[in-house]
């Protein structure tokens, strides 16, 4: 993969070092850590106890989506389910506030830095062009995971898990149509034995064909992806399985032939509020995620296999400004503010996660690789993922210790109508802003951010203040020094891609 050169960042002078040399030695690591595994400290799981995992990976849902997260209008009471028979985690976050870089960071429990895949995947390579409005040159865009990543499906081959994945990929060029899935970087290339492609009702699969309307209250269009998730999941199974249920949903285009939906919300949604048409389409269109998550949580029922699987609900990244609120979040998808990271996160596994609990430990999207991975009875050993394991969190209500979280954006958003999209970010706008090359650090109750343009970085207390709206960095300096010397000290191990000035060569 190429890396495009480091230009300053405080103090900094970077010594390149060899990505594949690297590689090599970690992905030589592996047999010797599945060797050792066996011979190790005991892990968190014997055979025995070994739970099928399920993962319901969904795309765009904002934190404050959701009822169970507060949302005053929106009915959501299949995921509200697994809310209320698990552990509700309030500080989840997403590894990036963007689709791909998100998926391939959960797919291989590394940060976005580390693998240099931190926007979403293209037809063809190049990257953002230098125009008056993106001052910086930003890194080439990455068009595949590599296929030498050692991702969790792999990992739970390895443990003797069967591994599954329907729907949304997103980890690939694009492959004959929008989102198709590549012959050798599509998910049979990655770790997944059963993997069929597939549209399902969502508007994706519609071309210039609508749907017909459906009237009748509590009728929903059939959903062929679901449904393979369904079959699989009813299937007898000789070893335990690792199942990716990856919806489309709640990712524009935001349409449904539901119109008995739509007039329910168009009569329930407060008059005054913004964007109110987009806003009830959107809440017609969430309530058909979650008809199709009551439809995958009762096919897990019926195969009598529920006490048995842990299910573990997330979102790929903060929520679609035009069609939802993130509020109290400030921003949304695209920033890396809290609305654009932070995301509802459940956990869901009778007898072993206690009903009706909540965390609020911070945890993050590349911790998944190595939860299921000791879940499955394995260790990751040296195998140089970023993630660290939440299943003493999820099992046992043990405390974690302190973890920095790291996120990287080395691109400017929107691509295109920059110029005119908001040039701040606040709360509640319901626009896309701009957002320009950053990275952020949260240790603690405190997240920095840091903006390559002009060296500067904020500073937020996330407890006392969610909706970051009181920078901290001229009132706490000593404070603000450390996490930056930490954030960029992060970026260098990572060996992070990071945007530069045109026609300068960063120091070497």
């Amino acid at each position: 993969m190429n890396r495009t050169e480091r230009p300053r960042l405080p103090d900094l002078c970077i010594a390149r070092r060899s990505r594949s040399c690297t590689n090599k030695i970690a992905y030589g690591c592996l047999w010797l850590a599945v060797i050792l595994a066996s011979v190790a400290s005991p892990s968190i799981a014997s055979a025995a106890e070994r739970p099928n995992i399920l993962l319901i990976l969904v795309d765009d849902l904002a934190w404050s989506d959701l009822g169970c997260y507060g949302h005053p209008w929106h009915q959501t009471p299949h995921i509200d389910r697994l809310a209320a028979d698990g552990l509700r985690l309030t500080h989840g976050y997403a590894s990036a506030p963007i689709c791909s870089a998100s998926r391939a960071s959960l797919m291989t429990g590394k940060t976005t830095a580390r693998l240099g895949f931190e926007f979403v995947t293209k037809p063809e390579a190049g990257g953002q062009p230098v125009n008056e409005q993106f001052l910086l040159q930003t890194p080439p865009f990455t068009l595949n995971l590599p296929t030498e990543e050692r991702t969790v499906a792999e990992a739970m081959v390895a443990e003797g898990y069967q591994t599954a994945f329907f729907g949304k990929w997103h980890l690939n060029q694009h492959y004959k149509r929008y989102l198709g899935w590549s012959p050798t970087h599509g998910p049979k290339s990655q770790g997944f034995e059963v993997a069929i492609e597939n549209f399902g009702a969502h508007p994706y699969a519609w071309g210039k064909s609508q749907p017909s309307p459906i009237d009748d209250p509590g009728t929903y269009a059939d959903d062929a992806m679901v449904q393979l998730v369904c079959d699989y999941l009813r299937e007898p199974k000789r070893q335990p399985f690792f199942a990716l249920a990856s919806s489309f949903y709640v990712h524009t285009p935001v349409k449904t032939p539901c119109q008995w939906l739509v007039k329910q919300y168009d009569e329930s949604v407060p008059q005054e509020i913004g964007r109110r048409n987009e806003r009830v389409r959107y809440a017609a269109f969430l309530q058909t995620l979650d008809h199709h998550v009551g439809q995958i949580l009762t096919a897990l029922d019926s195969s009598g296999q529920a006490d048995d699987t842990l299910v573990f609900f997330m979102s790929d990244n903060g929520g679609h400004p035009e069609y939802t609120s993130n509020s109290p979040l400030r921003g949304s998808k695209w920033n890396l503010y809290e609305g654009g990271i932070r995301v509802p996160m459940l956990a869901r596994y009778p007898g072993h996660i206690r009903p009706g609990t909540q965390s609020a430990t911070p945890v993050i999207g590349y911790d998944l690789l190595p939860t299921f991975v000791e879940l499955a009875g394995g260790q990751v050993g040296d195998l140089n993922v970023d993630g660290r394991s939440i299943a003493p969190l999820l099992l046992n209500d043990q405390t974690l210790a302190p973890q920095d979280l790291v996120w990287h954006f080395p691109y400017y958003h929107p691509e295109r109508g920059y110029a005119k999209a908001l040039p701040e970010i606040g709360i509640d706008d319901l626009a896309v802003s701009q957002t320009k090359p950053q990275s952020a650090l949260r240790r603690g109750d405190h997240k920095l951010l840091w903006f390559a343009e002009d060296d500067r970085v904020e500073l937020y207390d996330l407890v006392d203040d969610p909706g970051e709206q009181v920078d901290l960095s001229k009132r706490s300096p000593e404070q603000t020094e450390r996490l930056r010397t930490a954030l960029v000290n992060h970026l260098r191990r990572l060996d992070a891609r990071m945007p530069r000035r045109p026609n300068v060569t960063a120091p070497q």
